[in-house]
């Protein structure tokens, strides 16, 4: 009987043993019976993140935090991912998040990209810092109190303060004022019958009529210059097309081998004669090259100025005779 007893209480407490460790596992609170594998990740604030908090992947649930750490002025988050099937790449990126203002944290890991590989068991992710809700709630508080002072400046004492001067303005003003207004009202009044300048302007039909005449006139000039801007470039079309085709005399002279052939002939013969001067062949290219050519006209020239020393006492006949003489 005593063995019964031991035994059913033995059973009992393995039982229940089993049953707190399945509890457990559920609520995420231990992990020997899931395998996966673990990652780490570094950040500067975790936001009140605490050991069996989610890790979710695009809002699923892929792992549970095991241990959080304070480590070279940083905060290490070791986590485990369930299952080494979830594609957990080396370039994906963990973030801090919170469901609420009030809510739970949790971390958030995205997919990375293609060109990152599978993340092995201890790898550590990259990280993206969140701000933090302190900050964010003092932020709120500075802009709520910033809208309070505001508020409060415009309370009757403040406001007071604020159109006094205008107020005295208008009462010391009240008389000068009162006439402008009436003149500005008997200007609009005029304006308004087609009095005077503006009102003549404003409601006499002439300057629109004036102005539409002129419109239609500046229309159909602008039309009659594009008609003849398109008439001037038909032509200038069908010129060059002339031209193209090798048509009139442009198009001869751009179109006809004659003339380029006749021109390089042109050409060649002139080079050949240059080079017969600068040999000194045919007459030109003797008189251009033979020295003696120079040595005979500066002789003539000093027969000449010797012929002319004496000419200014003689008469006609004897100078004729004179320079003759001296010449032959």
């Amino acid at each position: 009987m005593r063995n019964n007893l031991e035994t059913r209480l033995g059973l009992f407490f393995a039982l229940a043993l089993i049953a707190a460790f399945i509890i457990l596992e559920m609520l995420g609170g231990t992990a020997f019976f899931r395998g996966g594998y673990k990652l780490n990740a570094l950040f500067n604030n975790i936001q009140e993140l605490k050991v069996g908090d989610p890790v979710k992947m695009a809002g699923v649930e892929i792992g549970r935090v095991e241990s959080v750490g304070l480590t070279n002025n940083q905060v290490r988050v070791t986590f485990r991912v369930f299952t080494k099937e979830i594609g957990v790449r080396t370039d994906s990126k963990a973030t801090v998040k919170f469901t609420g203002l009030m809510g739970q944290n949790f971390v958030a890991v995205d997919f990375g990209t293609s060109a990152g590989v599978q993340a092995t068991d201890g790898a550590f992710l990259q990280t993206i810092e969140q701000p933090d809700i302190s900050q964010i709630m003092a932020k709120l508080d500075n802009v709520a109190t910033g809208v309070e002072n505001l508020t409060k400046s415009f309370t009757g004492d403040k406001i007071d303060n604020l159109l006094g001067p205008f107020t005295d303005f208008l009462k010391q003003n009240q008389v000068p004022l009162t006439a402008t207004i009436g003149n500005l009202k008997t200007i609009s009044d005029n304006i308004a019958q087609g009095k005077g300048t503006v009102g003549m302007l404003i409601n006499d039909p002439t300057l629109y009529n004036t102005t539409l005449t002129t419109m239609s006139n500046l229309q159909g000039t602008m039309q009659s210059l594009s008609d003849d801007v398109k008439f001037t470039l038909g032509q200038a079309k069908g010129i060059f097309a002339d031209i193209e085709k090798g048509r009139g005399t442009v198009g001869k002279l751009l179109k006809d081998e004659t003339l380029y052939n006749e021109t390089s002939l042109a050409m060649t013969n002139l080079r050949e004669i240059m080079q017969k001067i600068n040999r000194g062949e045919g007459t030109v290219g003797k008189l251009v090259n033979d020295e003696s050519l120079l040595k005979n006209v500066k002789l003539s020239l000093q027969k000449l100025d010797k012929a002319t020393e004496g000419l200014e006492d003689t008469g006609p006949l004897q100078v004729i005779s004179t320079a003759v003489g001296s010449l032959f």
